[in-house]
């Protein structure tokens, strides 16, 4: 039976106590299936970070349940005892500017986290090389950062995202310092990603030039997730 990569009933998240209280979220349902790329849409405050955050096991969530891979990571509490393991191994980060380490060149940039994870060093170098092949920044395996061009970079921090082969990439605004040819490059490469690795991807976006790629997406509106069927177009 085919599982969801990620899975959540009613999830909830409170700020605060008492008369101060905010309710970012507010009873979210979203299910993302292997391969899929979901746009998450809507307006400043609207509990977009919120939900991202603990999807991505940052912060914990008030209530409700989430599931990655058809395992219970929290139900009222979290099920998972090493949260850093959790985000380290099984789940990735694209984040609006890539953050990459500027002392390290870009295959050092993508092997330190399986290298971390305890991969050897050979192993990850060699990851590394292959996945700036699959993004056509091989060329650039022994650039420095500041040699790169705004797009090499974001294709490196994909690159590293995807370097312990995680279920799950967690996308937020990737393209909003791209200009609209960079940026359709972009969803074109998590797309062609998530079909060759079965990766789950959300990508959280105000950019309109990439809303029309997404075949689903959820718009969130005071803390709560409405699901639309979206246009599915080429990048």
């Amino acid at each position: 039976m085919r599982v969801p990569a990620i899975h959540i009933e009613n999830l909830t998240k409170r700020y605060g106590e008492g008369n101060t209280a905010v309710d970012a979220l507010k009873g979210v349902d979203m299910t993302i299936w292997p391969g899929e790329v979901v746009g998450l849409v809507g307006p400043s405050g609207s509990g977009k970070s919120t939900l991202l955050k603990c999807l991505g096991a940052v912060i914990e969530p008030t209530s409700g349940k989430m599931q990655l891979g058809g395992e219970t990571i929290f139900e009222g509490a979290w099920k998972i005892d090493d949260l850093r393991t959790l985000r380290r191994d099984r789940i990735g980060f694209v984040f609006q500017a890539p953050y990459l380490i500027p002392f390290l060149d870009v295959t050092d940039n993508i092997a330190l986290l399986p290298m971390l994870a305890g991969v050897s060093n050979t192993q990850a170098r060699t990851r590394a090389r292959e996945l700036l092949e699959a993004l056509d920044v091989g060329h650039r395996a022994r650039a420095q950062v500041s040699e790169l061009s705004g797009g090499e970079q974001q294709r490196v921090s994909i690159a590293r995202a995807l370097a312990n082969h995680p279920p799950i990439i967690l996308a937020d605004e990737p393209t909003a310092p791209l200009d609209s040819e960079r940026a359709l490059t972009v969803m074109r490469i998590l797309n062609q990603m998530a079909q060759q690795y079965q990766t789950a991807i959300i990508v959280v976006t105000h950019d309109e030039k990439i809303i029309p790629i997404f075949k689903r997406i959820y718009h969130i509106r005071d803390g709560r997730t409405y699901e639309e069927a979206g246009e599915g177009r080429d990048a």
